[in-house]
């Protein structure tokens, strides 16, 4: 680890990639609170480390370097005495608790950690009602004491932050630099505060360039970003990315102070925006220099535009490309053709089903070496006969939090193709 990032393409050679291990945020969801913190339904926790640990170890088998998100925002926060005091009040503001008594109940919480490493996972798994010394006095207001998680469990003060093993989402690599997403939902925000710290206070990537900031007004999440060249980006139009954040997106790499000066062209795909095809990445994936794995359910109404520079500073170029999807990617990629792989082969249902269980959500570790859920049968049958060597995670609880291996990766570094 020496703190250089470049991923500059979706399928060279992974030579880094940071994870989280899903933790004890998950047994801090509950029925009440798993539709506002984006579950459907509640992993069981050993068996959901014990296919993450999987997943890891096969990517150290193909001679990756793995690094976990905890590791990194610990090592920023040890940094001082005053990082920690920033990120605790950074915790509590965003936290949405109104009651003084409660905000101080949490800080005296927060203070009785014993490891800069507890504190950070304290905060990743939430605060519980039964964890706080809130005491009772007549010197305070019945408001003092009014704190609840901001999903409405009345047993949490702090919601937990489940999501989190889906790393691609809060924060992306693009080259040598980083966009901090800003998240959709609510419940998610908290999670880009410990991206902030990394690329803030780390001693490795605190002078990483930024692309976006956690801060613009308008939602841009992982992912929906796919680093298709050096110099091409593709972005997806979705549930959780709106097209104001790629016009933003695309001033600031263009135009903004510290440019990104190798991205030329941002191509944006607009999908159907539902829970079902949330990202970019859940219906869109690359396997192959030259072989894309995609939702057939997309194409009745995706369309894609074209954003360059425009004439003036300031200005930008938009084009709706009115070709064939596979021509529009190899336009992008700069070669002859492309090849478009259906999730689920002609069966509908089947498509269906597996784009569901992240069938579409890949992660290629070398061109052509790509990493899928063992469960997408039909889709991993199809991708066997097509020549590709497959690496299947198991993946029953995993998958309940709606991300494959796409999802549950954020890479480093790639070798250039």
């Amino acid at each position: 680890m020496d703190g250089k990032l470049n991923v500059c393409n979706e399928v060279g050679r992974l030579r880094q990639v940071m994870l989280h291990r899903p933790g004890d945020e998950l047994l801090n969801l509950s029925p009440s609170n798993l539709e506002p913190l984006l579950f459907d339904d509640i992993p069981f926790l050993e068996a959901a480390q014990a296919e993450h640990d999987a997943f890891a170890n096969m990517l150290r088998d193909e001679g990756v370097e793995v690094l976990y998100l905890v590791d990194l925002v610990t090592e920023a926060l040890a940094t001082s005495k005053s990082v920690q005091k920033e990120f605790k009040n950074d915790y509590l503001r965003e936290s949405g608790i109104t009651g003084a008594r409660t905000k101080a109940a949490v800080r005296e919480r927060l203070s009785s950690v014993s490891s800069v490493r507890e504190l950070v996972e304290t905060a990743i798994r939430g605060i519980r009602r039964d964890e706080l010394n809130m005491g009772a006095s007549r010197s305070f207001e019945l408001a003092d004491f009014v704190g609840t998680a901001q999903s409405g469990n009345p047993d949490l003060v702090i919601d937990p932050l489940p999501n989190l093993y889906f790393t691609r989402d809060n924060f992306t690599v693009v080259g040598s630099g980083v966009n901090i997403n800003s998240m959709f939902s609510l419940t998610r925000r908290r999670e880009t505060l410990l991206a902030q710290y990394v690329f803030t206070y780390h001693p490795l990537y605190k002078n990483t360039p930024l692309w976006y900031r956690r801060n613009f007004r308008h939602r841009l999440e992982g992912g929906d970003f796919l680093n298709l060249s050096k110099s091409v980006v593709a972005i997806g139009m979705s549930q959780r990315t709106i097209s104001a954040a790629i016009d933003l997106y695309a001033k600031n790499v263009f135009w903004g102070e510290g440019p990104h000066p190798e991205i030329e062209e941002i191509y944006a795909f607009l999908i159907p925006d539902t829970r079902a095809m949330m990202h970019l990445d859940t219906v869109f994936t690359q396997l192959d220099v030259d072989a894309f794995l995609y939702h057939p359910g997309i194409l009745g109404t995706l369309e894609v535009f074209r954003v360059t520079r425009g004439a003036h500073e300031g200005e930008l170029h938009i084009a709706r490309m009115d070709e064939s999807l596979d021509r529009i990617l190899a336009r992008a990629l700069g070669i002859d053709d492309v090849r478009l792989i259906r999730c689920g082969g002609s069966d509908a249902i089947a498509a269906a089903r597996e784009q569901w269980n992240d069938g579409s959500n890949t992660l290629a570790v070398a061109p052509g070496r790509v990493f899928v859920y063992k469960r997408n049968a039909i889709t991993n049958e199809i991708l066997y006969k097509e020549g590709f060597d497959l690496l299947e995670i198991p993946s029953a609880e995993l998958s309940r939090g709606r991300g494959g291996p796409h999802c549950m990766s954020m890479p480093f570094v790639r070798d250039e193709l």
